[in-house]
């Protein structure tokens, strides 16, 4: 009985020789479709996007509004522009943040109690508090937050970096997807979708398995040897590539026909990968895989950490799938709870990366899709506020410990140094090597480009 590599070696004209073909063909064709490469100099190698669904309140996490709660009860103040509301509430009184606030790290910036643990790692946090965009609701904001457009259709930020800069390992997907509930994101698959650009550079979804695997059928069922498989995915490739012969155009035949090539070399390099019974109890309550609430989202940050090591190059992290953090009532119950699910797998993951030296070539960025308002909703929520929200970055080449723009005095509109979604797209690309006028595709005779020509990089993240 020939052993697995053996077979793979040796099988010349079978699935072997394929995965090899499709390697070549994947380099030819990022060649002759795409400025693959670095357009400058880059500080960042990969991105971690902790993505927190349903828009986290600004104010009450890491943008402090002390008029707010001088002006609780009352309405907005006739000098502020009536904004449009998700739910179109009308006339509801400005509602208090009963959140604590202090100030960490040399550089003092203040963050609430709800997020303790990350608030000790102020001094690597670059915290833009002028966010803006046009979603006013979860769909849009969230392809607006993902893709660059409020509309479907267009590429995700991560399948833009894939196309741009490939992977530097070929036996794990370029851009992958996890989240820390069995509830689907909104959008689904259209958050981390290629849209026009070829569907090889589209997200990989992985999380527990039908029989609690990390990533579903990566063993071989039981009776199957490898050679038979081997001779199964031939016959398979074979009769794809017969198909994909008459439908020259049709990327979705070659990015199916290239999942099943990657499928194979991950059997042999994703358990490894994934394999957490490799860490130490030290590094797994590090990330709070010792307690209940905290061991969902902790488990998929150490498997970013684990990823990054190992070359993927663009991580997305839901937490609250489903619009979890739509605190529209009960605030304080909503965000306590989502809070404390992140706030110290967080904090876990930036420890790690900086004692391993993978920070400073890891970019990580936090935010939702959008934030809340100042006004009550339901006398204790807050509506969507796509007009002045809150993000922050850390690592991969990012000055910490410092505050950019500004929302006004109560929190409602960004006002000063405003930075727009397409901004922070550009920003992220920039930090990547990536320019986003220069990385383009051409979609039906047209350049087509990540920020859609709009957004400047954010210069004072490196400044």
């Amino acid at each position: 009985m020939r052993s697995r590599r053996e077979f793979l070696a040796s099988a010349g004209a079978g699935f072997g020789a394929v995965a090899l073909q499709g390697l070549m063909a994947e380099t030819a064709m990022a060649e002759s479709t795409s400025p693959i490469g670095l357009h400058h100099a880059p500080t960042a190698k990969s991105v971690i996007f902790l993505f927190m669904e349903g828009g986290p309140s600004q104010m009450d996490t890491f943008d402090r509004k002390p008029l707010l709660n001088e002006l609780a009860g009352k309405d907005l103040p006739t000098s502020f522009k009536a904004p449009i509301l998700a739910m179109g509430e009308k006339n509801a009184p400005l509602l208090a943040s009963k959140r604590k606030w202090s100030r960490h790290g040399e550089s003092g910036l203040e963050i609430s109690d709800w997020f303790p643990h990350t608030a000790a790692h102020a001094d690597d946090l670059a915290i833009i508090r002028s966010c803006y965009g046009e979603g006013i609701n979860h769909a849009g904001g969230c392809n607006l937050m993902n893709t660059g457009s409020i509309l479907g259709g267009r590429p995700s930020l991560g399948s833009w970096i894939t196309y741009g800069l490939g992977t530097e390992n070929k036996d794990l997907p370029a851009f992958v997807v996890m989240k820390d509930k069995k509830s689907q994101p909104v959008n689904g698959v259209r958050s981390w979708g290629p849209g026009f650009i070829p569907a090889t550079f589209q997200g990989t979804p992985i999380g527990d398995g039908p029989t609690g695997e990390t990533i579903a059928n990566l063993k071989l069922p039981a009776g199957m040897t490898a050679e038979r498989q081997m001779r199964k995915l031939d016959l398979i490739t074979q009769l794809n590539r017969q198909h994909a012969d008459r439908l020259a155009d049709v990327s979705t035949l070659d990015a199916r026909i290239r999942s099943y090539e990657l499928a194979a070399r991950m059997q042999a390099a994703a358990p490894e990968a994934v394999d957490l019974s490799r860490e130490s109890a030290e590094t797994e309550a590090l990330y709070g895989l010792d307690d209940k609430r905290t061991q969902p989202y902790g488990k998929i940050c150490l498997l970013a950490r684990r990823l990054v090591e190992r070359g993927v190059r663009f991580i997305q992290l839901y937490s609250g799938t489903g619009s979890g953090w739509d605190a529209h009532s009960n605030i304080e119950s909503n965000h306590s709870r989502y809070c404390g699910e992140v706030d110290r797998p967080i904090a876990g993951l930036l420890s790690d990366l900086k004692r391993r030296g993978l920070l400073d070539e890891t970019l990580v960025v936090w935010g939702g899709e959008f934030g809340r308002t100042p006004m009550s909703e339901k006398g204790d929520g807050r509506d969507h506020n796509p007009t002045g929200f809150t993000m922050w970055m850390a690592g991969g080449g990012v000055r910490g410990g410092q505050t950019i723009g500004a929302t006004d005095e109560l929190g409602l509109y960004a006002i000063e140094n405003r930075a727009h979604v397409h901004d922070v797209h550009a920003s992220i690309l920039h930090l990547m090597g990536l320019d986003r006028l220069k990385l383009s595709y051409n979609h039906q005779g047209r350049l087509e480009r990540p920020t859609v020509n709009e957004g400047e990089m954010i210069r004072q993240l490196i400044s």
